[in-house]
């Protein structure tokens, strides 16, 4: 028999994309948790999706300000936790290859993202952004799935 290996021992960088669901802040509860006691660094990011019709670097300050506020909230939530937290903004076409650009360029070790119960008719859906991420990132993915209110999936 093989030894036993920790896999959370390899895990230095934790990258939580928020989109202002709960299962995103649920999912970075979680990663702070587990960063208490592995002393991962962990990095929060909200990605504005500019439509094509507008520059990339299009002045969009509700977008920007409403980013501010989810990272904002992803900062307490990580200090309620003890666990120190970067916040970063970026706007970009699509979120998923902004995700997968931004754990590349941070050398994250993990991409957690949070989703939430299924959808229309019981069916379960996953967005543009997690698809993209699972089938590109060069990390591991931690997708947390988390049930509808009361524990049920709709």
């Amino acid at each position: 028999m093989g030894q036993v290996v920790d896999p959370l021992k390899a895990v230095r960088a934790i990258l939580v994309p928020v989109d202002g669901s709960d299962a995103a802040y649920h999912a970075l509860a979680t990663v702070c948790q587990i960063a208490r006691h592995t002393k991962a660094r962990v990095a929060a990011l909200h990605v504005i999706e500019v439509p094509r019709a507008q520059a990339l670097d299009a002045d969009l300050p509700d977008e920007a300000e409403r980013g501010e506020v989810l990272l904002e909230r992803a900062e307490r939530l990580a200090g309620d936790h003890k666990v120190k937290l970067r916040g970063e903004l970026l706007q970009a076409r699509h979120a998923g290859p902004a995700i997968v650009d931004e754990a590349a360029a941070a050398e994250i070790d993990v991409i957690a993202i949070g989703l939430g119960a299924s959808g229309p008719f019981g069916r379960f859906q996953m967005d543009e952004a997690t698809q993209y991420v699972l089938e590109h990132a060069n990390c591991d993915v931690w997708v947390f799935r988390y049930a509808a209110e009361g524990g049920q999936a709709e």
